[in-house]
């Protein structure tokens, strides 16, 4: 629906300046003996709490808040000054009449007016299309009726028209019967049923009714407005109509047509009255009225149109379906049974609003809390101090009892002998019995750590990490030694050409952590060997505690392992009579047991009595009797006692339950002594103690086993631990190992390209060792001369004798001289040694450092310029078949593979080579073999051509 069905709210009245000053001033100066000047601030704040209320709160939660905490003060405030006199002056809701009363009753009366007032606005402004706003409308409506139903029952003779009771009455039925249209839109909108729909309109229709008779009383004296008056009428047709529809809905489902069709008219009767009426409602209602909300004659209009036309529409059917089909009898409509009525909202009273406590934080504490005469707080003082007395009696009394319950019982050993009595009253010696306590419990524990993860799974993952540290150390090692080999192999190879540091000088440290590791291997060995023994000695008690054999393991231990007896050995007389004890000792037990029973709901009993003594203690305050009291102090003893008599019947209760409790203990030590007696000393007794020795043997047993138990997960936890730690060392050791070898093979593959660089360079091939060249390209020749000038590397600065002239045939595929210059241009110098002689790189000194692009471009020279054929790379040195064949390799040392130069060199090695560099001859002649092995230590190696960084900074880190 478009617009919702506009609600009254209750006018609030208007008041003037208050002072509560004074007369508090006076009072205090007066009855209370103190200085009024100390509660000035407590003055203001009443006097401001007021002012905030009823002057300048508007009809919202803040003003509802406000004129709460206002209400809570004054009735606060009328038990300590109940002799106040203040001027109230309040103006009349309704005829705006000035009202001045002296009395505290009539300005609370009149503040509950102004609660209920903005509750009643609160109500009529919510949403209710909005489910929490129709709830907060239902509320409202039904706390303002309440705060109204106080005002007429507490106070009698009004001064002023709005308080007086045939007015707070009529408001109280316009507000519940507004409660009761609130709860019938929420029923409609749910689509309830439509026998329920028709009581509640019903019932909202009857109210309506009642309210437009009541009215007429008030018609002439100017009380209400018109409009009021006007809106009551329209909505008692309107809700009638709306109950005679749902309830033709009803009985048209129920079969009875008839009756039906009759309420169906009725229900267009009264919608058309309601309708005729809210038109001349909307168009008479062009003020603004301060009690119904500005759209209240169209909402109300619409509202009765639109239940016009459903009328109309469902009459229209059923008339047609009659007459078509049913042709049921038309009853009259007086003929016809009143609609039943159900009554859905009632007032909610002020005492359920302010028990609230929401409501209570919101009033606050006592404004004038500290207003108690000394005389007050004595008398208080002295009467806490008398319920403490009495309290710790109490206590100390229930106390003693349960110390007497407990010793004795104790010292009689009731609670340990009795279930021996009981297995002897069975006739057996409770070998049937469950598995004990403690038992049971480890049971569940090794279970749950069972299923969790098993001691053979943490055996495995304990084999598993410790064999994967094993083959890493392994591999460790084996890497360091083939990296050791394949640096040692070169150097026997390039002699000395060959310049890496040996790697024992920087693997010195890595091999000692992987001595430590390999170590603290071999001795977490043992501690597992020990691990794994505990376990095997415990792991066959462990799987039987775990299995449902348990059970029979201790049945098995009590039952008596007795000799077989002989049939001429029996008595039947004594086995007769061991039955008669059987059953005397049963009835013995069951006796005590059902005494046991009653100590038990004894002492609950007394626990809870004492428990509510103590709280009823707690909430006594006979602080307000002593301020009525305060000018009578002859009645404080009195009082006193009279208040703590309200505590006798918790001691009686409390006296009663120690008395009980004596009785069935006495009875207890009688029948235990009697059970004693009979079967103390008996052959049951025997057989029960020999029972007992065997159970503790077993318990025992599985408590060993349980020990040994978490003593090996503890171990195995442990050992996963070690073996998680060695294998992150390991891992790490692992990856320094992996980059060290990386760097040292980068390192060794720069060195051994520069040392077939200077290989090729000294060391010229023998011309009868050269591959036939391939057919030269077809160009012009050059000449002779030419070829071998663009071949000497040395330029002029190093004449040598040139080689014995070749056939022309074979250097003709050579490309031009200044290409071969260019290609060896490019080669990188050797590594600088200041300590040991080395050859002097022949070529330019600005040359790239990558010697894999300088051989890629002295391979490539002779092949690519002019397509020819591929030249094998032992022809590109053919240029210096004199170099070739003088600088041959000399074989390795038979002994030493060390760095010194072989002393054994043939006589050929300086005769066909070319004249040394210039530092060369800067050397002794070598008599002596030269301990290179101290020059090799002090230099350091050169860096890797694709790492970063420095080679021998890196080796120094890992080492520290």
């Amino acid at each position: 629906m478009a617009h919702q069905s506009p609600m009254i709210a209750i006018p609030k009245k208007t008041t003037g300046d208050v002072d509560w000053t004074a007369p508090i001033r006076n009072l205090i100066a007066k009855s209370f003996g103190e200085n009024p000047d100390n509660y000035a601030q407590e003055c203001q704040a009443l006097q401001r709490c007021r002012q905030d209320a009823v002057k300048g709160a508007g009809s919202d939660m803040t003003g509802r808040d406000l004129l709460y905490k206002y209400f809570g003060q004054l009735e606060i405030l009328e038990m300590r000054f109940p002799e106040i006199r203040v001027n109230f002056p309040w103006n009349d809701a309704f005829t705006n009449k000035l009202t001045t009363q002296t009395a505290i009753a009539y300005e609370k009366a009149s503040v509950l007016f102004q609660i209920a007032a903005t509750h009643s606005a609160i109500a009529a402004s919510q949403n209710r299309s909005d489910p929490e706003g129709l709830k907060l409308a239902f509320y409202y409506f039904k706390t303002c009726a309440g705060m109204l139903t106080y005002i007429n029952e507490n106070f009698l003779h009004a001064p002023s028209t709005d308080l007086s009771r045939e007015v707070i009455k009529f408001l109280v039925g316009v507000i519940m019967a507004q409660a009761t249209e609130v709860f019938l839109e929420k029923c409609i909108d749910e689509k309830k049923a439509p026998a329920l729909i028709a009581k509640i309109a019903s019932q909202s229709a009857s109210m309506y009714t009642s309210l437009s008779e009541e009215v007429k009383d008030f018609m002439g004296k100017g009380i209400f407005d018109r409009n009021w008056i006007t809106l009551i009428q329209i909505k008692s047709k309107h809700f009638g109509s709306i109950a005679q529809y749902y309830r033709g809905l009803v009985d048209n489902k129920a079969g009875a047509y008839g009756e039906a069709l009759v309420r169906f008219t009725l229900a267009e009767s009264l919608a058309k009255e309601a309708n005729r009426s809210a038109a001349s409602f909307s168009a008479l209602f062009a003020h603004v009225s301060p009690t119904l909300p500005a759209d209240a004659g169209p909402s109300i209009s619409e509202r009765t149109k639109v239940q016009l036309q459903l009328s109309t529409d469902r009459k229209t059917e059923a008339q047609r379906d009659n007459d078509l089909i049913y042709n049921a009898v038309l009853p009259s409509a007086d003929a016809l049974p009143a609609i039943e009525k159900a009554v859905v909202a009632t007032p909610i009273s002020i005492q359920e609003v302010y028990r609230a406590p929401d409501v209570q934080n919101v009033i606050g504490a006592d404004i004038f809390v500290k207003l108690i005469p000394l005389s007050v707080h004595e008398s208080a003082s002295v009467y806490s101090e008398e319920k403490a007395k009495l309290v710790r009696k109490e206590v100390e009394n229930a106390e003693s009892a349960e110390v007497e319950v407990r010793s004795a019982l104790e010292a009689m050993g009731v609670q340990a002998g009795l279930a021996r009595f009981k297995a002897m009253a069975e006739g057996s010696l409770g070998g049937e019995e469950e598995i004990p306590l403690d038992v049971r419990r480890w049971r569940e524990d090794i279970n749950v750590m069972e299923d969790r993860e098993g001691i053979d799974i943490l055996l495995q993952q304990m084999a598993r990490l410790k064999e994967t540290v094993k083959t890493e150390l392994d591999n460790i090692s084996r890497d360091l030694d083939v990296e050791s080999r394949e640096c040692e192999t070169m150097r026997v190879k390039y002699d000395h050409l060959w310049t890496q540091e040996p790697s024992a000088s920087f693997t010195k440290s890595i091999r000692q952590d992987l001595k430590s590791h390999l170590g603290a291997l071999d001795a977490a060995a043992v501690s597992d060997q020990q691990v794994s023994m505990l376990w095997e000695s415990v792991k066959s008690d462990i799987r039987l505690l775990l299995s449902p054999d348990v059970e029979d393991v201790f049945r098995a231990s009590a039952q008596r392992d007795a000799p077989s007896e002989s049939l001429l050995d029996l008595d039947i007389g004594a086995e007769a009579h061991d039955e008669k004890e059987r059953i005397r000792i049963r009835q013995y037990t069951t006796e005590i047991e059902e005494r046991l029973g009653r100590l038990k709901k004894i002492a609950y009993e007394r626990g809870e009595v004492l428990k509510e003594l103590k709280d009823k203690i707690q909430a006594d305050d006979v602080s307000h009797l002593l301020l009525l009291n305060r000018r009578n102090p002859g009645a404080e003893q009195s009082l006193f006692a009279a208040e703590l008599e309200k505590f006798r019947t918790y001691q009686q209760r409390l006296g009663t339950t120690v008395h009980n409790q004596q009785v069935v203990l006495k009875e207890i030590q009688g029948l235990w002594k009697n059970l004693r007696d009979l079967a103390g000393r008996g052959p049951g007794a025997k057989k029960w103690d020999e029972r007992e020795r065997r159970k503790k043997d077993t318990v025992r047993r599985f408590s060993n086993a349980r020990d040994g138990y978490m003593e090996v997960r503890d171990g195995l936890t442990k050992g996963l631990q070690f073996y998680q730690q060695l294998t992150d060392l390991s891992s790490t050791l692992t990856v320094s190992v992996k980059s060290f070898i990386t760097d040292r093979r980068s390192e060794r593959d720069r060195l051994v390209g520069q040392a077939d660089i200077q290989q090729r360079l000294a060391v010229p091939q023998t011309p009868a060792e050269k591959p036939p060249l391939p057919p030269p390209p077809r160009r012009s020749v050059p000449s002779l001369d030419s070829s071998f000038a663009s071949m000497n590397l040395q330029g002029s600065q190093n004449p040598v004798s040139p080689p014995p002239k070749p056939p022309q045939a074979s250097y003709s595929a050579f490309p031009p001289p200044p290409q071969s210059i260019n290609a060896y241009s490019n080669l990188p110098p050797p590594p600088q040694q200041p300590a040991r002689p080395a050859y002097t790189n022949p070529v330019s000194p600005n040359t790239q450092s990558d010697p894999y692009a300088s051989l890629g471009a002295f391979g490539s020279q002779f092949s690519t310029p002019r397509a020819a054929p591929p030249v094998p790379r032992q022809q590109t040195h053919s240029a210096s078949p004199q170099r070739q064949s003088s600088f041959s390799l000399p074989p390795p040392p038979p002994s030493r593979p060390q760095y010194a130069a072989n002393p054994q060199i043939p006589q050929t090695y300086g005769q066909q080579a070319p004249p040394p560099p210039q530092s060369w001859r800067q050397y002794p002649p070598q008599t002596q073999p030269i301990q290179q092995g101290s020059q090799y230590q002090n230099m350091p190696p050169p860096p890797p051509p694709s790492q970063g960084h420095d080679t021998q900074q890196y080796y120094q880190g890992y080492g520290r």
